[in-house]
């Protein structure tokens, strides 16, 4: 069984930063793609970042040049770093990654539970 679990998040004011991170454990045999997305209340959810195969990155157009998706794969850790945050930016932030747990098997999504990010002044 896989496991996410995000921390980092908070009360930031505008113009702030926050990293938020997410350590994931279980078996796995390959990670097809590491995102983060993020839900404000009364919005759909919505992607914010992703890596994907071959390392490559994927931004959301609002968060291009303010955020930046990494992971550190010795602490199986995925990170958001998160600058000159803007009201629009409250929400709650969720890892996702796809992962197979043999060869050949299909990748399946897995979530975490969420770290609720509050920018405000």
């Amino acid at each position: 069984q896989v496991q996410l679990v995000e921390s980092g998040g908070g009360l930031v004011q505008p113009g702030g930063s926050a990293r938020l991170s997410c350590t994931v454990s279980g078996t796995i045999f390959a990670i097809n793609h590491m995102t983060w997305y993020r839900q404000a209340p009364g919005k759909e959810r919505e992607l914010v970042a992703s890596i994907i195969t071959g390392g490559n990155t994927l931004y959301t157009p609002s968060t291009k040049g303010r955020f930046t998706i990494s992971k550190d794969s010795a602490k199986n850790t995925l990170y958001l770093q998160m600058s000159n945050l803007i009201p629009a930016d409250t929400a709650v932030y969720y890892c996702n990654i796809g992962a197979s747990h043999d060869a050949g098997e299909e990748a399946t999504n897995y979530w975490g539970q969420g770290t609720q990010v509050t920018v405000s002044p």
